[in-house]
């Protein structure tokens, strides 16, 4: 038995996005900025693959930038409109993926000053939280769509419209939004980051939609690529992949809804294990994630256990799941470092079947029970 529930950490790459990605790396090799017919040919599918995204986000193709990943687009839009204004006030979440608070907290060591607003118990930063947090010399407000760990996701539309009455630019890092709404438009945001290892697409590609108008200061320099924003060689194979991927999950009505019902199913069935919580907001959460805090023991045991019966989940972050630290999301909406340890991420995809929620309610009450028995921890509670 395999069960794959850890999507938000990475998934695989769909079979029709690796067949048209294939040509790229071995026949139609060549640079797109190269000034031969090769070369053209190839700049011609990357300007195809500009337009196909372009169209899903309701932008201008020269809106995008394509880069080597989610944590670069975040990079870049900080720091890039960070060095344009060159000083200023930033404001951001204590729920955020580090590339946004390591990136932030940099940029506090250069002599910018920042502020991260604290979220409710289940992760959501209000609108009017931002419009109070709001300076005069304030350069941009940073808050995610979506957290990847406890799959809350937060009001955009209302922050993105504090942001326009007062002129700030908004950021907003979707990497995990790829089941939302992405029309900039609608969403109103000025920035957005997206990746493709989170929508069934390549590794080691993202982009970041930048409005007509905003100034950016570019991170790379050297060969000028993207209109001299963000100079290196484009991954022709990853930026076609990336456009195929998000055109086939904007394709598939369904899929939400069937995860939604699983996701349901199954934070009902754990839910009836003992002292455990669910973490993040009830409704207002990613179709896929199910994040779960059961008292008195550690995630880490679970996950052995877990991986023992051929079940795959996560504490968290991928990018933090080596680290002994409570998650910094955890703690951030108010649970104890001490329960925070006992943290447990399931979140779902394409694979996941009722039968594989199913097995994971067979097996998962007989861990913890097992766990509980061995543990000199009693918490008298979540926070």
């Amino acid at each position: 038995m395999t069960i794959y529930l850890d999507y938000c950490s990475t998934t695989y790459v769909d079979p029709r996005v690796v067949k048209v990605m294939k040509p790229f790396f071995s026949k139609d090799f060549a640079n797109p900025n190269s000034f031969h017919s090769f070369g053209l040919k190839a700049s011609k599918v990357v300007d195809r693959a500009r337009q196909s995204i372009a169209k899903i986000l309701n932008c201008s193709p020269s809106e995008i930038i394509f880069t080597g990943c989610g944590t670069e687009s975040c990079n870049l839009a900080i720091k890039g409109i960070a060095f344009s204004k060159g000083k200023g006030h930033i404001i951001t979440s204590g729920v955020e993926h580090h590339a946004i608070l390591d990136t932030v907290k940099w940029l506090e060591q250069q002599g910018f000053s920042v502020t991260i607003l604290k979220p409710d118990k289940y992760g959501i930063i209000l609108a009017d939280q931002v419009k109070k947090a709001i300076r005069k010399d304030t350069i941009l407000v940073s808050i995610m769509y979506a957290n990847n760990e406890i799959g809350t996701i937060e009001p955009v539309k209302e922050i993105a419209k504090v942001c326009k009455a007062r002129n700030i630019l908004f950021h907003t890092d979707a990497c995990q939004a790829g089941l939302l709404e992405l029309d900039v438009k609608k969403l109103g945001v000025d920035l957005m980051t997206l990746n493709g290892s989170k929508i069934y697409g390549p590794k080691g590609i993202g982009l970041l939609y930048v409005k007509r108008g905003v100034r950016l200061t570019p991170l790379l320099h050297g060969g000028g690529q993207e209109e001299g924003r963000r100079s290196g060689t484009l991954n022709v194979p990853g930026i076609v992949g990336f456009a195929k991927a998000l055109e086939l999950v904007k394709k598939d009505k369904k899929e939400s809804v069937r995860l939604t019902k699983l996701r349901d199913k199954l934070i009902k069935g754990v839910l009836k294990i003992p002292r455990t919580y669910l973490n993040g907001h009830p409704t207002k959460r990613l179709p896929k994630n199910a994040s779960f805090t059961f008292l008195d023991i550690e995630g880490e045991s679970i996950l052995l256990r877990l991986d023992d019966k051929g079940i795959y989940a996560s504490t968290g972050s991928a990018c933090t799941s080596r680290q002994l630290k409570p998650s910094h999301v955890l703690t951030a909406v108010g649970i104890s470092k001490n329960a925070a340890h006992g943290s447990l991420r399931f979140t779902l995809g394409k694979t996941t079947t009722a039968k594989d929620i199913g097995n994971v309610l067979k097996i998962l009450p007989g861990i913890i029970e097992d766990l509980r028995k061995m543990s000199p921890v009693r918490l008298k509670g979540l926070r």
